[in-house]
């Protein structure tokens, strides 16, 4: 699809109420190949790789706030032809999800559930400064001359994602790896990053128009990169929600714990349908 003047690529399965799925930082939709066909038969499932990120286009100049992803991403799902819908956000992409919950009505759009897996959230305190940091000027030099190690760098950052390195499969890393092939994705990460201390205010400063969606917290225990710690702060805003904690699981349960993952994204999304 055609979007913002970029091609933006996304995978489509299933048949059903229409599910969005939105990948965290560095990841694309190869994050969710355990999950997709297990959904499928409950959904009409989207899985996009966010503009700058996968194999979708890297334009520059292009707004990657949380809020200016998230009102693209809301046009790519009206470009669908959809305009009621499930959202499933992970990480980076949870906290997108949010601000998209909080932009639905402007656009005229109805969010029906809202899946957090281990969303980005002012809650946590990791990464509050290491971010900013990274997306300064100074960082953003370090960054960039680090970047001829990049592939060294990114295998001992990915195996730090799982709570256990021994379920962490075979086809990960070379899965991950892939887009680098296609210039300019750390570049964008770094875009993201000079944002981000703007964005978690922005996201806290929205978080109580979100109480009356129905919403699934997931995380694992062991969760590196977006702290479990933060999981119920975060709920306190979603009076009408459930928790989910996978006690040895690190911060990728889709893929480490794929089966029960899956479950209970199934269980809530199937019990007690909203109305349109």
């Amino acid at each position: 699809m055609q979007l913002d003047g970029a091609r933006i690529r996304y995978l489509r399965a299933g048949s059903g109420p229409p599910l969005i799925l939105l990948h965290g930082l560095l990841g694309y939709s190869f994050s969710w190949r355990f999950t997709i066909p297990a959904l499928a038969r409950y959904a009409t499932a989207y899985a996009p790789d966010l503009i700058g990120a996968g194999f979708s286009d890297r334009p520059a100049g292009l707004d990657h706030s949380m809020r200016g992803t998230a009102r693209r991403m809301l046009q790519f799902i009206k470009n669908l032809g959809v305009t009621s819908f499930d959202l499933l956000g992970t990480s980076h992409g949870g906290a997108v999800a949010m601000m998209m919950a909080a932009e639905c009505p402007r656009m005229g759009m109805h969010l029906r559930k809202l899946i957090l897996v281990a969303p980005v959230n002012p809650f946590s305190p990791h990464g509050k400064r290491l971010a900013p940091f990274i997306g300064s000027e100074v960082g953003s030099a370090c960054f960039r001359m680090l970047l001829p190690q990049m592939r060294f760098l990114y295998a001992y950052w990915h195996a730090r994602m799982y709570g256990d390195r021994s379920r962490i499969p075979p086809d990960s890393l070379d899965g991950y790896m892939a887009p680098l092939a296609k210039p300019g994705l750390f570049e964008h990460a770094l875009e993201i990053v000079r944002t981000w201390a703007r964005d978690l205010r922005e996201l806290r400063d929205i978080l109580p128009k979100l109480a009356a969606i129905r919403t699934l917290l997931i995380w694992g225990g062991r969760d590196s990169a977006v702290y479990a710690s933060s999981a119920a702060p975060l709920a306190k805003y979603f009076p009408d929600s459930q928790t989910i904690i996978f006690p040895e699981i690190g911060h990728l349960p889709y893929e480490e714990c794929p089966d029960e993952f899956n479950q209970a994204v199934i269980e809530f999304l199937r019990a007690n349908p909203v109305s349109e």
